[in-house]
């Protein structure tokens, strides 16, 4: 391909922040943009991140720019890495490095290198393409590996037949970009991720980088395309035998967790596993997810069906409320994304959800009601005689629950 770029200075020095940031890079080693900043420059796109590549120590012109922007400089020694904050510019720095992995799916061991071996370590041709920001090359592309053709032609190329060996989680990148971008994996890259599936290569990565990949991938609006295609190579597969791909139910819990406020990405991963949820809670474990996320996940995962099923019932106010009282957001969108009535459920969360009495336990206590467990079954009863409109105002509930506790009514 034309390394020459339309206009591609003029792109360079009209993103964001460039303006500031090329007159402070003056006199200091090489430095590029690299990575998905220049495939989306090429594409016309705003770039999201910006990664500079230094051809150099990392932190100390991470220092010197920072000085000159009156910013700060973060040095991470570990990776040679380091960030760069100016107002609202943000600057991540590496050290141009090759790579070589000890073991299948290990973290690489890495040592400094020229930008053409930093290039050939990275993912997919098309993130592997650099611009330059050094005056007087600015905006001249980099592109050894031809990422530039892959771009062109819609394709999603690895630069190495060990690519998907070395790291997996690139199989799960691979459908990401994909879906995003609207591309397709070449053919010999396709015939790498199917042969990686078969071979079980999520056995050697931990639980919390497939986590990442995958949250990711479940995370955007493209996300049903990719389970699809996940499911078409044998990927979901290789993750876990029991995960159900289904990019329509994919789909569902999407528009379900927009309508509820729910995690998409939680809510996308509960769906995968709804089919056999207890078969898969040691997957969901194994991906380190902690807390609440873990729980909401599994929740819906048990609970979404049901839900569902019992939605399309005859409710009364306060049934709903105590059908989906307690439950999480993720529950709420995977029932909406299996087909439950949505009106219903949106009932529940603007009219129902919030509603509680005006009275406490103590209100009843000052009333002379002895105290005893019969007050909490007393308020409970009084609520759902609320929420079915039996009762309303404070005078009311009082009154109601007062007679509840003392079995007169």
């Amino acid at each position: 391909m034309d390394t020459s770029w339309a206009n591609l200075s003029d792109r360079v020095a009209a993103m964001p922040g460039m303006s500031e940031l090329l007159p402070s890079l003056e006199g200091l080693a090489p430095i590029y943009l690299v990575g998905g900043a220049v495939r989306d420059l090429l594409r016309e796109q705003p770039p999201l991140d910006l990664d500079l590549a230094v051809e150099g120590d990392a932190e100390e012109v991470a220092r010197a720019v920072a000085g000159r922007l009156g910013g700060t400089a973060v040095a991470h020694e570990r990776f040679g890495t380091a960030t760069v904050r100016a107002g609202s510019l943000v600057l991540d720095l590496a050290q141009t490095r090759r790579e070589c992995y000890p073991a299948p799916g290990a973290l690489p061991e890495v040592e400094p290198a020229g930008l053409r071996e930093d290039l050939g370590r990275r993912d997919f041709t098309v993130n592997a393409m650099a611009v330059s920001l050094t005056a007087p090359e600015v905006g001249k592309l980099h592109d050894p590996l031809r990422g530039g053709d892959d771009l062109e032609a819609g394709a999603i190329r690895v630069l190495h037949p060990r690519s998907f060996l070395d790291d997996p989680t690139r199989l799960l990148r691979a459908l990401r970009y994909g879906a995003r971008l609207g591309f397709e994996l070449d053919p010999e890259t396709e015939r790498l991720a199917r042969e990686a599936a078969e071979a079980g290569v999520f056995a050697s990565v931990s639980g919390p980088r497939i986590r990442d990949e995958l949250m990711d991938l479940l995370a955007g609006p493209e996300a049903p395309a990719a389970v699809a295609r996940m499911r078409d190579l044998g990927l979901s597969s290789a993750l876990h035998p029991a995960l159900d791909a289904d990019p329509d139910r994919v789909a569902g819990a999407a528009l379900g967790s927009a309508e509820t406020g729910a995690d998409p990405a939680l809510a996308a991963l509960a769906a995968l596993c709804c089919s056999t949820p207890d078969e898969l809670e040691e997957f969901v474990s194994h991906l380190s997810l902690e807390g609440r996320p873990r729980e909401a996940v599994l929740r819906a995962a048990r609970h979404g069906p049901d839900l569902a099923e019992a939605l399309r019932g005859d409710l009364r106010p306060s049934e709903l409320h105590a059908l989906l009282g307690g439950e999480p957001p993720e529950s709420l969108a995977l029932a909406l994304g299996l087909g439950a009535p949505g009106e219903r459920v949106l009932r529940y969360l603007s009219d129902l959800r919030g509603t509680a009495l005006e009275i406490t336990g103590g209100d009843l206590l000052a009333a002379g009601v002895p105290g005893s467990p019969a007050i909490g079954r007393a308020l409970e009863e009084t609520l759902r005689r609320k929420l079915d409109g039996e009762v309303s105002g404070r005078d009311a509930e009082l009154r109601t629950a007062i007679e509840l506790a003392g079995g007169r009514v």
